[in-house]
């Protein structure tokens, strides 16, 4: 592995460990999981595969805001 993949995979295992730590503490989970993959996807196909599958299952008013957002 490259450095950069390290370093991207180091900094997206984080968030995405981060964001699921918030689905029992206080915290915008919802937000920093996705976030998390998207980093992580920027390498990944896996990660590109579970944040499409994640987008695909949001009701179709949350999924015109996220594909704005994440435009991947």
């Amino acid at each position: 592995m490259n450095p950069k993949t390290v370093v991207i995979a180091v900094i997206g295992g984080t968030v995405l460990l981060l964001g699921i730590a918030m689905i029992v503490l206080p915290g915008p989970a919802i937000v920093v999981i996705p976030l998390g993959l998207a980093i992580l996807a920027t390498e990944f196909v896996w990660a590109k595969k579970l944040l499409r599958k994640m987008k695909d299952q949001l009701p179709k008013s949350a999924r015109k805001r996220f594909t704005r957002f994440w435009r991947r």
